[in-house]
């Protein structure tokens, strides 16, 4: 049903409703099912859109490095083009954390632009020019963990089908210690055993490369730079656990990743690696990709299944585990870009390599992506176990402006801020949890002196209030209310019943909500009441913001 939907808006620019009638009687799907599902992607336009659809990034990384002005000046300069020509809205994360502020003008993305070359881009569109296309910062550069370093590839697809020794793969694999890079942790050899030991003989592998997350840019870098350790950690999976079809679940902002593997997938078929009889083995393993229509939500394995299967990105109730009960309800082994590249780095330099590139007691390698108020935000290759203050001043180059760190996440939204006095803490799983916080996908966000840490924890909430799916009601009023209380302390207005609503929100988010996007909406604010307390008690009593962020603009001056 997707592909149709975005086979029709690319036809028309929205999805006509009869259109959609005609959708419904061609694939036997009820008209209001499908309205369902096209009402609930943000992808899809219902109604005609404007001529010039201008969405500016409103979240963390964007939101530090000038996106509010440039909505500002955008609005300002292009107010008189009206609403029926000219559309600015603010919209989630756009994968350019490390290019901010990013905006897109009718969805193509553009990043490091001022109001006035922005402006320009869309008065090029209103008289009728295409916009250019994106100017890709990529640069291809080494990875250091690539076992291939310019070598023949695929080397551990043919070696399996010469000697298939599933139970030796999986045997590395928790000999490494290999957790999901993902966020959530599992050990991914545990997590291919489960799928193997599943019966039936429909298994599937399902790659999620949807991170959506602000901060998180490091599989847009892996996919960019080794798409061939992504596709062939894939391959090797659907070898180990019997499954027979891959599907790479990718965002639809990035589209120049998703040109890069559809091109290695096609030269796997064209060298026998992908299909049927792999290398004329009786092996079959089928590989593709599918696009999604947006959402944060989609990066919820189940939520991305739902998608997949064309519902709406509704998490799933747990149990049962995509394991057992996975894409249309078969085993399926669902990982991250991130870890189906380690796994073929693993596999092909063994176990003891891989453990021993860490630091400071860790052990593993992990790509992080750092932004915010950085010198040179951007993606790095680092040994677990470095300390964070290492990967501010020395990989990113230090703060913008030599003003002294304030704070940082160690991995965007979900896991609140740490103060300055804590960048000494060692990215390590243990160390990091035992501090209240986790290493997560590594999306690290540095907020320098001058930051109001209450408004950041306002557009951290704000961000999980917009992509809240809806489905249980903890998560879609419980972020709606925490929105409406975090607005009103940096309005300057509060009660007396905030801070023990506050906790009563969070404990109800944290134990009812459906999926781990409700469970973490009050991290920001209570990392922030637990760290800077003192800028929240500005805020709450003495009605001044330090930094001079908030309250309404008159009284800015004297905040």
């Amino acid at each position: 049903m997707i592909d149709e939907l975005r086979s029709i808006q690319h036809q028309f620019g929205y999805l006509p409703a009869d259109r959609l009638q005609e959708l419904a009687v061609k694939i036997h799907v009820p008209l209001s099912q499908i309205h369902a599902v096209a009402s609930f992607y943000p992808h899809f336009h219902l109604t005609p859109p404007a001529q010039a659809e201008v969405r500016v990034c409103a979240d963390m990384s964007c939101h530090l490095r000038g996106a509010p002005d440039l909505k500002r000046g955008l609005e300002q300069a292009l107010g008189a083009s009206g609403t029926e020509k000219v559309a600015v809205r603010n919209v989630s994360c756009l994968g350019r954390c490390d290019q901010a502020p990013a905006l897109s003008i009718n969805d193509r993305i553009y990043s490091n632009l001022d109001e006035h070359r922005a402006a320009a881009l869309v008065r090029d569109v209103l008289s009728g020019r295409e916009p250019p296309a994106e100017q890709l910062a990529h640069k291809p550069g080494p990875v250091a963990s690539d076992p291939y370093n310019g070598a023949p590839k695929y080397s551990l697809v043919r070696q399996f089908i010469e000697r298939p020794d599933w139970a030796g793969v999986i045997a590395t694999l928790k000999a490494a210690g290999l957790r999901g890079m993902g966020g959530a942790g599992f050990p991914t050899g545990s997590k291919w055993e489960i799928v193997r030991n599943a019966p039936g003989t429909d298994k599937y592998i399902v790659c999620n490369a949807d991170e959506s997350e602000p901060g998180t840019i490091k599989d847009r870098f892996i996919m960019e730079n080794v798409p061939y350790l992504v596709i062939e950690g894939m391959i090797l999976a659907g070898l180990v656990t019997g499954a027979r079809r891959g599907i790479l679940y990718i965002r639809h902002e990035y589209e120049h990743p998703k040109e890069i593997l559809q091109e290695e997938i096609d030269r796997c078929y064209r060298e026998g690696l992908l299909g049927s009889n792999i290398l004329g083995s009786a092996l079959t393993f089928d590989l593709e990709i599918f696009v999604s229509p947006g959402g944060y939500i989609c990066g919820e394995e189940s939520a991305l299944l739902e998608a997949i299967e064309g519902k709406r990105a509704e998490p799933r109730n747990k149990p049962p585990f995509p394991g057992t009960n996975g894409l249309w309800n078969q085993p399926t082994a669902i990982n991250n870009v991130e870890t189906f590249t380690f796994a073929t780095v693993i596999l092909s330099r063994g176990a003891e390599w891989f453990k021993a590139q860490g630091t400071n007691s860790a052990f593993g390698m992990k790509f992080v992506g750092i932004s915010g108020d950085v010198n040179r935000p951007g993606i790095f290759e680092v040994p677990m176990g470095t300390k964070y203050s290492q990967l501010i001043y020395e990989y990113a180059g230090g703060i913008l402006g030599d003003r002294p760190l304030l704070a940082y996440a160690p991995s965007g939204p979900s896991s609140g801020y740490l103060p300055a006095s804590m960048a000494d803490l060692s990215l390590d799983w243990n160390a990091v949890a035992a501090a209240g916080s986790m290493v997560g996908s590594g999306a690290i966000v540095v907020c320098a002196e001058g930051r109001c840490m209450l408004d950041m924890a306002l557009n951290a909430t704000r961000f999980y209030r917009n992509e809240s799916c809806g489905k249980c009601v903890p998560c879609r009023v419980g972020s709606q209310k925490l929105v409406e209380m975090l607005s009103r302390w940096t309005d300057g207005h509060s009660s007396s019943t905030d801070l023990p609503l506050l906790d009563e929100l969070s404990h109800a988010l944290k134990l009812t909500s459906i999926c781990g996007l409700g469970q973490v909406v009050p991290v920001p604010i209570l990392s922030v009441l637990k760290h800077f307390r003192e800028v929240v008690d500005d805020h709450l009593i003495r009605r001044r913001c330090p930094a001079g962020v908030c309250f309404p603009q008159t009284q800015r001056g004297t905040a």
